[in-house]
């Protein structure tokens, strides 16, 4: 069912103020609540006890009253005694940006290390925020000492260790899946797969982008990922084998997108997922050109990857959604920036070509002579390497393939000596 809501911010001469108001607008909606009016309010610092002044906590009150809404959404994280200050004056349910972001993350969760994550942010949001109501919540009398302790303080001391201990244990089976996950991540690792990230603002496009690649360089069509023209779609890290024409594979992984102001216990929560993106060979920066805060959009996700410490590694610049911008020639290549529409399937080859020149670079013609009693190492080539040529001579099968350096090391032994010259010449 859906409720009504004011909207509430206060600008401290903030780059973007009209955008974040507009985006806390988009994501009320994204949890179903229906903005029917805005306040702002322009002061040099906030009030310690109700974020806005007297004045404007009146003006809110008499909005919400004649709309009859059923919350007051604030645009910035506020304190414990601000939520209780304010719904005591305003009489009605207050909720600040961090709580309405967390409410969405815990309805779209939906693999078990997503909803663990969520559990946690979550909890640790609300350990502070726990408080007395109603009578029988008694306090400590005057004096001193732990005999005086009343009933309500017992109580809130018993609420906030029980909180403490949900975390402890979600902590626990949290811990279990991330070792499976680095378990896993080793094993590629191991199989020397370059690892290919999706990073950007959420809703930039990046599921979009993924299921564009799985339709045409995935045995896998079937393992699509759900998107949709909203904010966080999607929260899980999906992993994908992309193997293209020339017998090159990689793996694709779309991360959770990015916003402003993102809680930071939920950047914490999230840390593990998004490790994926910290050990990529390259990052796919998925960008949606078309909308009039795109930068301040990049910059809120490359503030995000550096307080993750995904720092230092390449990085691809895909401006998407490039049809529906405004004089934007699509699809178009500049340096290591893509103008593209993933939605129109425009561009897809030419990002491929950008991610074959980053993570492809060790790859070199050779030419191996390889006895026939050693099909096993044909066999082996002609799945995972493309090849240029193969004859069959007196001694061996002779086949020339692009092959990376790992297998060339691997097969070392058969490579002809004459073209292992050339290539040092």
């Amino acid at each position: 069912m859906t409720r009504t809501a004011i909207l509430v911010g206060i600008t401290m001469n903030q780059a973007n103020f009209d955008y974040s108001m507009e985006e806390l607008a988009n994501l009320a909606e994204a949890n179903l609540i229906e903005p029917v009016g805005v306040i702002t309010q322009k002061i040099d610092r906030t009030n310690k006890a109700t974020y806005v002044g007297k004045g404007k906590v009146d003006e809110i009150k008499g909005l919400a009253d004649y709309e009859d809404v059923d919350l007051v959404i604030f645009n910035d994280e506020l304190s414990p005694s601000q939520i209780r200050n304010l719904e005591e004056l305003l009489e009605i349910e207050v909720m600040d940006r961090t709580r309405l972001i967390l409410d969405i993350f815990a309805d779209r969760a939906k693999t078990r290390e997503a909803q663990l994550q969520v559990q946690v942010a979550r909890l640790k949001y609300e350990l502070p925020r726990v408080v007395g109501q109603g009578e029988g919540m008694d306090q400590q009398s005057g004096k001193g000492g732990l005999k005086n302790r009343g009933a309500g303080e017992t109580k809130l001391e018993m609420d906030r260790r029980r909180i403490k201990q949900q975390i402890s244990q979600l902590n626990k089976e949290l811990d279990g899946l991330v070792a499976e996950r680095q378990v896993q991540r080793r094993q590629r690792q191991k199989n020397e797969i370059p690892i290919v990230s999706l990073v950007g603002y959420t809703n930039a496009g990046k599921s979009t982008i993924m299921n564009a690649m799985v339709s045409a360089h995935s045995t896998s069509t079937h393992k699509q990922v759900f998107e949709k023209d909203m904010l966080f779609a999607t929260l899980e890290t999906s992993v994908r084998e992309i193997i293209l024409p020339d017998k090159k594979q990689f793996l694709l992984t779309d991360t959770v997108g990015f916003v402003s102001k993102l809680p930071h216990h939920l950047v914490k929560a999230f840390r593990s997922t998004l490790e994926e993106a910290a050990m990529a060979d390259v990052l796919i920066h998925v960008v949606d050109v078309s909308h009039e805060h795109f930068q301040a959009m990049m910059q809120t996700t490359e503030e995000t990857l550096a307080e993750m410490d995904v720092i230092d590694i390449p990085v691809i610049y895909a401006f998407n959604k490039a049809d529906m911008a405004l004089n934007t020639m699509y699809p178009r290549r500049e340096g290591d920036t893509l103008y593209m529409s993933a939605k129109e399937q425009e561009g897809l080859d030419i990002l491929v070509q950008m991610i074959t020149e980053h993570v492809f670079g060790d790859y070199e013609v050779v030419t191996l002579n390889v006895p026939f009693e050693r099909g096993d190492v044909v066999s082996y080539l002609n799945e995972h390497a493309e090849v240029l040529e193969t004859a069959y001579e007196e001694e061996g099968t002779r086949i020339k393939v692009n092959a990376k350096q790992a297998d060339r090391m691997k097969f070392n032994a058969f490579i002809e000596k004459e073209a292992q010259i050339e290539d040092e010449s």
